[in-house]
């Protein structure tokens, strides 16, 4: 049928450019110089956001961080919503210094909707006029000592919206919490600074990026809901013309769920905030990728491309048209048998991946060698893990949840 052909088509070509894509990248950040900033003077007033709920055993160490940092500490302020808290971190928060803003919201829930509450009050204020950007971190976060001041070269330099190099400061805690950590990693360190050197737009991550006084202006505070919304943020910065640059030596470090139940949940939500800013940015994207011949929209129609959405329609069509005697059930198991070879050569790169990825960034990982083996071999089964969470979100109704850090 001309139909399963064309899905077939689409499947190959949008699978193969993927790849492709991501191979230009690796090549590139291995031979390819990194982009890198002049000094700037320490000048700039930075805003800390932090959106954070029953986080007093983790808090104090962001903070402590980023009062401790090489940039000028009289220059960076700490904004913290407490968000439907019902333990002492706002008191954590206000014993050190920060301003504290508590919110209690049973109905809106997530870090989007807290954002959108913080930005709100400093804006009725006054208070956000005095900032000359806005940092965004995680509760559980913390940062090399230098992150202000090479984010503030990046930012001098003229980026308007920065994201940074993201870490672990649990990877080898399990084969969960490495699958995470490897991730994060392998993004910051072959997708990001390539992006950069090919001159594209990169893609800002849940914590650990900045946008300035003008960009927040522009979006009247922060206007962003979905399930992913520093993915929502990146497709609209994109599509207002914005270049989100990436400071590699700029290091934040993060908490990694250590259960695979706190991993699926996670990521879950992730793959239905993915679907959630196709759905709504996609048509978008793509149009300003055919009118503006504009790459960053190609490769962010890649990223948010529902491949499993595809995937899935065609398995559903291939065994109603078999049914129905329209084609051979033999020519179905036939496209079956040779997807389930290229998943078996889709392990096989991803360990190579991982590999790869440990001995390049090896100086910035924390393990030993036999944790590392033990993590690139697990690191497959983590990734694979991703095809029944894709399935599972295409009709689940997946909500935002915390996760305990331990600090």
């Amino acid at each position: 049928m001309v139909l399963l052909s064309i899905l077939d088509l689409m499947l190959a070509v949008i699978g193969a450019v993927g790849i492709g894509y991501q191979a230009l990248c690796v090549v590139i950040s291995l031979f390819a110089k990194p982009v890198t900033f002049p000094d700037a003077p320490m000048d700039r007033h930075y805003a800390v956001l932090i959106s954070a709920r029953n986080e007093e055993n983790v808090i104090s160490n962001l903070i402590d961080c980023i009062q401790t940092q090489t940039y000028p500490s009289a220059l960076i302020d700490i904004w913290l919503v407490a968000d439907n808290c019902d333990d002492h971190t706002a008191d954590v928060a206000r014993a050190k210094g920060c301003h504290v803003v508590e919110r209690f919201n049973k109905e809106l829930i997530g870090k989007g909707y807290a954002l959108t509450y913080l930005l709100d009050h400093m804006n009725e204020t006054g208070a956000s006029d005095r900032y000359d950007a806005f940092f965004v971190f995680d509760a559980d976060n913390k940062l090399d000592r230098r992150y202000f001041e090479e984010m503030n070269k990046a930012f001098q330099a003229g980026f308007r919206i920065l994201t940074s190099y993201r870490n672990s400061v649990n990877l080898s805690d399990n084969w969960v919490s490495s699958g995470s950590a490897l991730w994060f990693i392998r993004e910051s360190r072959f997708l990001s600074a390539s992006r950069m050197w090919l001159g594209n737009s990169c893609h800002v991550g849940g914590t650990g990026f900045m946008f300035s006084r003008e960009v927040m202006k522009r979006n009247n505070g922060w206007k962003f809901h979905l399930l992913t919304e520093d993915l929502e943020f990146t497709m609209d910065s994109l599509l207002h013309g914005d270049r989100i640059g990436y400071c590699g030596t700029a290091i934040l470090y993060d908490e990694q769920p250590v259960t695979f139940q706190q991993s699926w949940r996670q990521r879950l939500r992730w793959s239905k905030g993915f679907l959630q800013v196709f759905r709504y940015y996609g048509p978008a994207l793509i149009k300003r990728a055919v009118r503006e011949r504009d790459f960053s929209a190609v490769d962010f129609t890649l990223l948010l491309c529902p491949f499993t959405v595809l995937a899935v329609i065609r398995v559903i069509m291939g065994v109603l048209f078999a049914a129905f005697g329209f084609v051979t059930w033999q020519s179905q198991l036939s496209w079956a048998g040779g997807w389930t070879s290229s998943l078996v050569t889709a392990v096989v790169t991803m360990m190579a991946l991982a590999a790869l990825t440990i001995i390049v960034e090896r100086d910035q990982i924390g393990a030993t060698n036999k944790e590392l083996f033990a993590y690139v071999l697990s690191f497959p089964i983590y990734m694979a893990s991703y095809i029944p969470i894709s399935f599972q979100a295409i009709f689940a109704k997946a909500q935002w949840k915390p996760i305990a850090h331990k600090g």
